[in-house]
């Protein structure tokens, strides 16, 4: 987490530089009275956003009191190997959900009355995908 620190700070300093860059050269390439103003702003708030997170990694890194899996040399795969969930490789019901939402979006970007016949079919697929262990072949 210490090299992501410091390359978020890295990052914050270029992100300055092209603020300062940018801002002079467009002060001079459009003249003292016509500045162009938007990309100075996008720029610093860039470096600002990469400030905040190097920021954040870096009070993260001192409250953990010691180093991730990933910092040290002498780690192995399994030291940052965390449980992550249980996933059904089998299971069909998120690419009816998917599907299902997509006919929710459709609704909201072309009629209403997609969405009506979409909305259905997502409670449908949630409620399938939540409860798929709890009957059939895999029921505990």
């Amino acid at each position: 987490m210490r090299v992501n620190t410091n390359l978020f700070w890295i990052l914050t300093a270029f992100f300055v530089v092209a603020a300062i860059a940018y801002t002079l050269w467009s002060l001079g390439d459009n003249g003292w009275t016509h500045p162009e103003w938007v990309g100075t702003v996008g720029i610093s708030l860039s470096a600002i956003l990469s400030a905040f997170l190097a920021f954040y990694l870096g009070r993260t890194f001192a409250a953990q009191g010691g180093e991730l899996p990933e910092d040290r040399m002498d780690a192995d795969i399994d030291d940052g190997d965390a449980e992550q969930g249980h996933f059904s490789p089998w299971s069909w019901w998120p690419p009816v959900l998917a599907l299902a939402l997509a006919l929710v979006f459709l609704g909201l970007a072309v009629g209403v009355w997609i969405a009506f016949i979409g909305a259905p079919i997502v409670l449908i697929a949630l409620v399938g995908w939540n409860y798929e262990y709890y009957r059939g072949n895999f029921a505990r």
